[in-house]
């Protein structure tokens, strides 16, 4: 098995598409032939629909419930409640943060749009017109929307099934609504520093309930063969190993027994980690009937009754001398759970990594408090497009930030760079304890301001403000300015776990005696390009060709453990097992290649795809030589083939930072606010593909300019979703996306077994703040402190009205 033509090193390496390569996507060929593994496309002999009958209060008591013109159909199975299912011991799940969800409402609904019936039947079609005739009688009650009044003393009383129980799975609780209190940093100290301030800004940050809307919708098909007595589930999971161990509690079929199948996936953005009512109704479904049954909700259903994002509502206090250095923080966190606490965060961080709060800076004493409560609203809490919490925790440091250079007089990008933790603090304790592994804030600051010519920009905003002033335009310039520091990688054993799951990873290397490979990883992509990148990752460490590598997830019966993909976690973690079972390759084929050319190990050295000889470079073993011998040589102590396994438990989180400007146009008279520049530099460490760094990049300074500049889920006084269908739900086209202008630093993580961190969830962490920095930056000279988003027109449009902008008093 030799290589016929040798190629140069240059070659050698270009063939490789190793780390750096901007490789093409290779999932992309089935996506744009429209021949993706989606679950709705799955379709099996004999299978049933299901729908469900959803409460249309927010808040009532179920008085009876009549199935029989429901069941009088033809075609209907059967049509369940949480009666059928309290048998079972199942009209109540486990959520991912320690809470009990209602599978079916059970005596009460407590948010628009739950769970009341499950209609099962022969056709989709048929089950849709079932659920219609399902009589539910409600006694209305009133309705808690309002989280600032969830522990008032003549609140009503929620979550009927838990309000004796004053003792939560985050200590105790101070009112039947409340969830918990969490607590960090040095609240005496704190409290000192802003007593001994010579300025304290102040300011109640809002960031707005918001939903990841992935363009697939959450779905399911469950199917339990009596004979074997294994059930498979093929869904929409961004962790399909956590729900294959939920589905087990929850049933008590064993683990082995069950199959979870998570193939394409239409983005999941946060929305698709959680376990909702419909996969256990499917599941339940299907062993009853013992016929395969499929669950898929509508856009409606997805934007009102999935997990939400954010919703958190931040006091912050920031103590400063004059000359504008931060001597301390302080931030009280109303975060409004809905009507069950479903949020995917780790065991010991209910409300996720917001101690992350003291973004980028030297802040040497800082104190964090949060109360969650229940309200009338759909469960969640999911880190939309950011890892846990981390979004809200940058948005309240950045425009804190803000506030108090526009109350010290000094320049936002100015009062960033005096407070910036410095390059040679690294590795650096945080006072809310977290350890940054690397960074260089400045650098990247500065190297932003003189690309986009920030002096000239402030001169230009100069001259639009007097202009402004003289009724000379009608428009206001705006330049917000954003430095963000995420966390990701979540997998630390030591303090991070789900439902007692430590958040490692793994991937599983087997390489063919023809020198080709297959990597089984524990994550799930879901449009993070995994097959390309992993792929990569392992080209470098193995020397076997990216284009020769397949990757396959998703699979609970052939893919290792893992915690699932979410919060950026697969290249610092699953990547980092990938590297790491790619060395163990190595390793082995090393001793491989020493017994076939009768050296020692120690007299080779490693050339892109080969073993040579140091000092004979005609004495070489390339990797595809190597693959076969291991299957054929006799080597004297070492077992025959070529694989290798890695669990992952890293040492620490990763910190990707950036600096992001935007300039944007705001129209006083019409609100429309247009962006004329956005300018994004990331540091993710060690780039493994330019070319998906760029794409994720792209997607998700989008997202960020949705939640900033319209996304919103909100309520009315009853309960009423508002913003429930795309047509009062912002998504940016092509028509409202502006030219991304991308850049980067590189700054390696130290302890990551390639030094990378990180990037998808970055763009949309960094890029809500710039955006909302931007808009209050247009305002700014009118005294403006201030404004909640989203930035809408109609938002705007107000702002303008209320500081006397547009000519007519504000109502």
């Amino acid at each position: 098995m030799n290589d016929q033509t040798p190629l140069s090193h240059e070659a050698r390496v270009e063939k490789l598409q190793g780390l750096g390569s901007s490789r093409k996507r290779v999932e992309d060929a089935r996506f744009t032939q429209g021949k993706g593994h989606y679950v709705d496309d799955l379709k099996l002999p004999g299978m049933l629909f299901g729908d469900f009958v959803r409460s249309q209060y927010g808040h009532a008591r179920i008085t009876s419930i009549n199935k029989e013109a429901a069941l009088a159909v033809p075609g209907v199975i059967a049509v369940l409640t949480a009666a059928d299912l309290k048998p079972l011991n199942l009209h109540y799940m486990p959520t991912l943060a320690g809470d009990v969800q209602a599978v079916l409402a059970d005596e009460k609904v407590l948010f628009q749009g739950q769970e009341v019936a499950f209609v099962i039947a022969e056709d989709r079609y048929i089950a849709a017109d079932a659920v219609e005739l399902v009589e539910v009688e409600y006694e209305p009650l009133d309705p808690l929307v309002d989280p600032f009044k969830a522990m008032d003393a003549d609140a009503p009383v929620l979550r009927e099934d838990i309000k004796d129980k004053m003792v939560g799975a985050h200590g105790p609780r101070k009112h039947p609504n409340h969830i918990f209190f969490w607590e960090q940093g040095d609240k005496e100290g704190t409290e000192k520093a802003l007593a001994g301030a010579e300025v304290v800004a102040e300011e109640l940050i809002s960031y707005q309930r918001v939903h990841p809307c992935p363009i697939e919708t959450c779905g399911c098909v469950a199917s339990m063969d009596k004979i074997d007595g294994k059930l498979t589930i093929w869904g929409t999971f961004q962790a399909p190993h956590a729900v294959r161990t939920v589905a087990s509690l929850i049933t008590n079929i064993p683990e082995h027994n069950i199959r979870i199948i998570s193939g394409d996936i239409g983005g999941g953005f946060g929305n698709k980690v959680g376990v909702y009512p419909g996969y256990i109704c499917a599941a339940v479904a299907s062993i009853v009937t013992g016929r395969p049954v499929k669950w898929i909700e509508d856009r409606i259903e997805n934007l009102t009754s999935t997990s939400f994002a954010r919703d958190y509502h931040m006091t912050g206090k920031i103590a400063a001398t004059r000359d504008g250095r931060i001597t301390g923080l302080w931030c009280h966190v109303l975060a409004d759970h809905g009507a069950f606490d479903a949020c995917a965060d780790p065991t010991k961080f209910p409300a996720g990594f917001f101690n992350i709060c003291t973004g980028s800076y030297d802040i040497p004493v800082a104190y964090l408090g949060v109360d969650g409560v229940y309200t009338n609203k759909a469960p969640g809490g999911v880190a939309y497009r950011c890892s846990f919490r981390v979004t809200e925790a940058s948005y309240f440091i950045e425009r804190m930030i803000d506030v108090l250079a526009r109350k010290l007089g000094m320049d936002p990008a100015e009062i960033r760079l005096k407070n910036f933790i410095s390059k040679d603090q690294f590795p650096y304790h945080s006072a809310l304890g977290w350890e940054y592994d690397s960074g260089d804030y400045d650098t990247a600051l500065r190297k932003g301001m003189e690309t986009v010519d920030y002096k000239a920009l402030r001169a230009e905003q100069a001259k639009n403000r007097a202009a402004f002033d003289r009724g000379e335009t009608r428009s206001l310039m705006g330049v917000g300015v954003a430095f963000f520091t995420e966390i990701v990688g979540a997998g630390p054993v030591k303090n991070c776990d789900i439902l007692g799951l430590g958040m490692f990873d793994s991937c599983e290397i087997r390489i063919h005696p023809t020198g080709s490979a297959i990597a089984r990883i524990g994550t799930i992509s879901q449009g993070q390009g995994h097959a390309t990148t992993f792929a990569q990752i392992l080209a470098t460490e193995t020397g076997i060709p990216a284009a020769d590598i397949t990757i396959e997830e998703g699979d609970t019966d052939t893919a290792p453990y893992g915690l699932g993909t979410y919060g950026s976690r697969s290249t610092p973690v699953a990547g980092a097992a990938t590297a790491v079972a790619g060395r163990k390759i190595r390793a082995k084929a090393q001793m491989i290649a020493a017994y076939l050319l009768e050296v020692h190990e120690d007299d080779l050295e490693w050339d892109v795809d080969r073993f040579v000889v140091k000092g004979n470079p005609e004495a070489v073993k390339t990797m595809k030589e190597i693959a076969f011998a291991a299957y054929n040589k006799a080597i004297p102590g070492l077992e025959p083939g070529l694989e290798a396994v890695s669990y992952y438990d890293p040492p620490n989180m990763t910190y990707p930072f950036g600096a992001y400007i935007c300039v944007v146009d705001v129209d006083v008279d019409t609100g429309v606010v247009s962006t004329r520049r956005f300018y994004a530099l990331d540091d993710c460490g060690t780039r493994i593909n330019p070319m998906i760094i760029e794409g994720q990049v792209h997607g998700g300074l989008t997202e960020a300019l949705a939640i900033a500049m319209g996304q919103i889920i909100s309520y009315d006084e009853l309960g009423n979703v508002q913003g429930g269908s795309l047509m009062d739900y912002f998504l940016p086209t092509a028509v409202e996306t502006p030219t991304w202008e991308t850049d980067f630093t590189i700054t390696p993580s130290p302890h990551h077994p390639i030094g990378a961190k990180g990037v998808g969830e970055s763009p949309n962490v960094g890029g809500v703040s710039a955006f909302s920095n931007a808009v209050n930056d247009a305002f700014a000279h009118k005294g403006l402190v201030h404004t909640q988003m989203p930035h809408d027109h109609w938002r705007v449009w107000k702002t303008a009205q209320r500081l006397g902008l547009t000519g007519q008093e504000a109502a």
